[in-house]
């Protein structure tokens, strides 16, 4: 197994809608499971195929809740249900969100509070999570990968120039950009 490189927004994958999933195979395990390492390594609570550069509809989290539970798994295959979003603006510290394919940067965006996840695992055991703040975050900010829906696409119009001035900077927003958690440093 082996971490992947993630790729930076821009890449045609990240902005298409990635394709069900049809093989459950050895060659699926092996994504899962890189995915899995790859998001522990960058670190992230989520990781979608997309942002591995694999336009297929899975991804992977990991989260621990405020009552210490941990939430670990895969959802391939995945439907979501949101309760509507709040109306307002997005609170700076409580509702900033960040991406691993749009590396170190952070932007507060408002969410809806709850949802339910309906997926299958590895197994094509069916299961489904009713999740509450931050996890029914992490659920919608995975489901919007695979729509190829990046959580900066969906900024107030004030963070969204911040982020298309980032993007400029870097130089981002171009096909064929990525980087290895562990072995690039992003830093400026």
């Amino acid at each position: 197994m082996a971490v992947r490189a993630i790729v930076i927004s821009g890449d045609p994958v990240l902005h298409s809608p990635a394709a069900s999933v049809e093989e459950f195979d050895d060659d699926l395990r092996v994504l899962v499971q890189d995915m899995y390492e790859t998001m522990d390594a960058a670190p992230g609570v989520g990781l979608a195929a997309p942002q591995v550069g694999v336009p297929l509809r899975l991804f992977t989290y990991s989260y621990l809740d405020d009552d210490d539970r941990s939430w670990r798994g895969v959802a391939i295959n995945p439907e979501l249900w949101i309760t509507p979003v709040p109306a307002g603006e997005a609170d700076e510290d409580e509702d900033v969100e960040g991406c691993l394919s749009y590396p170190g940067e952070r932007f507060p965006l408002l969410r809806s509070p709850s949802a339910i996840l309906r997926a299958v695992d590895l197994d094509q055991k069916p299961f489904e999570i009713h999740a509450e703040g931050w996890l029914a975050r992490i659920f919608q900010h995975e489901y919007d990968h695979l729509d190829g829906t990046l959580y900066v696409d969906r900024l107030e119009h004030f963070y969204a120039k911040i982020a298309t001035k980032v993007t400029r900077k870097r130089g981002w927003g171009v096909p064929d950009l990525s980087w290895v958690p562990g072995v690039d440093n992003l830093e400026d």
